[in-house]
């Protein structure tokens, strides 16, 4: 027989073994989730063409398919986080999940623009309610610098799975338009997945910004810094979802691309973009300083978009996407360094969600925007348009870099 105490430890492993191997299963349930939210827009870029030419949408609103999921979802996502504190995450993430399946597949058998749009924002509200639950649930499983860590994780594994998925809507795609929304329907087996799998934990601290920090947050929004990088933010969405919305149809045009070159196309800029993020932006902002740094990524983007309507080789297009996504792999972990870096670190979080929120507007405004400029004056303008955009950035932040108005590391 055992002793007493050795038999106690033995089982308090165990025990510990099999409490760790289930966390591990329920993260893995959430990382899945959280990937279903970063392939809310990344499959229907691919086939946007062939629904254009097939169901005769209207090149002004067309666009607003690929990107009113943004909006709605940046809407909800707040609000459903405030829901989930108060009725329990579970509650929120399952139904969401449902929902998310129902309303992305439904949208394969619609025809007119109304229905269209409609599915997809409410495909983009029950995303936002899936991000908030997930985010809630990993924020109760981990504490302190393991649920940093963990965060870390899952953030780089979906920004890695969102280049795999405009080459997996693609190749679906490829067969025919509709049967890439049925990728949506993985909700459901998600969600009864999570019914068994998932558990609740207690929240130690609510998710609501205390009463003696919101006087302090309205002092940061208000500070001209943080709503420059707020508004650089924003205008990066928008040129980058110029790419995502229009590239496949100037290509269908061009070239006669079909949707699974569309999503390789679309899948080598978040390439370019990912590498640079990782291993190169920090470099060059310390060679250049931070704003220098951005400044050349939306110069480098403006250079790559204008060269675009006089692209009909492959062997050119691939490198031209690569650097386009470079241009905003500079700007991006920069911009939201330099966030971090002014918020107060009891707000930062909520500064850097903000942050996220006018990302999503940006994707959401840029074919509101450019869409009657394709209307009434075709593609080839659109990227034009779009490289003035990202040229009048590059030279206001290089003012702003030599005029010294933005402090900070590199201003």
């Amino acid at each position: 027989m055992l002793p007493v105490g050795k038999f106690l430890s033995g089982g308090v492993v165990k025990f510990n073994q099999s409490v760790s191997q289930e966390r591990f299963h329920q993260f893995l349930i959430l990382l899945a989730a959280g990937c279903l939210t970063t392939m809310t827009g990344g499959v229907i870029s691919p086939v946007l063409p062939e629904m254009v030419r097939q169901l005769s949408l209207d090149p002004q609103w067309a666009g607003t398919l690929v990107s009113i999921h943004a909006f709605t979802s940046a809407a909800f996502t707040p609000i459903m986080g405030l829901v989930s504190d108060r009725i329990g995450k579970m509650k929120v993430m399952i139904p969401c999940l449902i929902l998310y399946a129902i309303f992305g597949v439904s949208t394969a058998f619609l025809t007119s623009m109304p229905l269209l749009l409609a599915s997809r924002a409410l495909l983009g509200a029950a995303s936002g309610g899936v991000a908030a639950a997930t985010i809630g649930l990993l924020g109760t499983m981990y504490d302190g610098e393991a649920r940093s860590r963990i965060l870390g994780y899952a953030t780089s594994i979906m920004t890695t799975s969102a280049i795999f998925f405009p080459i997996l809507g693609g190749w679906v795609g490829g067969m025919h338009w509709q049967y890439a929304f049925f990728l949506y329907g993985f909700g459901i087996p998600l969600a009864v997945i999570a019914v068994f799998k998932l558990r609740e934990g207690r929240s130690k601290a609510g998710s609501l910004i205390a009463a003696d920090q919101q006087a302090q947050l309205g002092q940061v929004l208000r500070n001209f810094n943080v709503l420059s990088l707020y508004l650089f933010i924003g205008a990066a969405a928008m040129i980058v979802y110029a790419v995502v919305i229009y590239t496949p149809l100037y290509l269908s045009e061009a070239i006669g691309a079909g949707p699974e070159l569309n999503g390789i196309v679309l899948a080598v800029r978040l390439v370019g973009a990912a590498v640079i993020s990782a291993i190169g932006a920090s470099r060059i902002a310390r060679k250049l300083g931070r704003n220098r740094a951005i400044s050349f990524g939306f110069s480098l983007m403006a250079v790559t978009l204008v060269t675009i309507p006089f692209l009909t080789d492959l062997f050119l297009i691939i490198p031209t996407a690569v650097l386009f996504g470079a241009g905003f792999g500079i700007i991006t972990p920069n911009l939201y360094d330099e966030l971090a870096n002014l918020a107060p670190n009891e707000l930062r979080a909520t500064v850097l969600a903000i942050g996220t929120g006018f990302n999503s507007l940006g994707q959401f405004a840029s074919p509101v925007i450019l869409g009657p400029i394709w209307k009434s004056a075709g593609l080839p303008t659109v990227f034009y348009a779009a490289a003035a955009m990202a040229m009048m950035a590059s030279i206001l932040s290089l003012v702003q870099s030599q005029s010294g108005k933005l402090q900070g590391n590199g201003y």
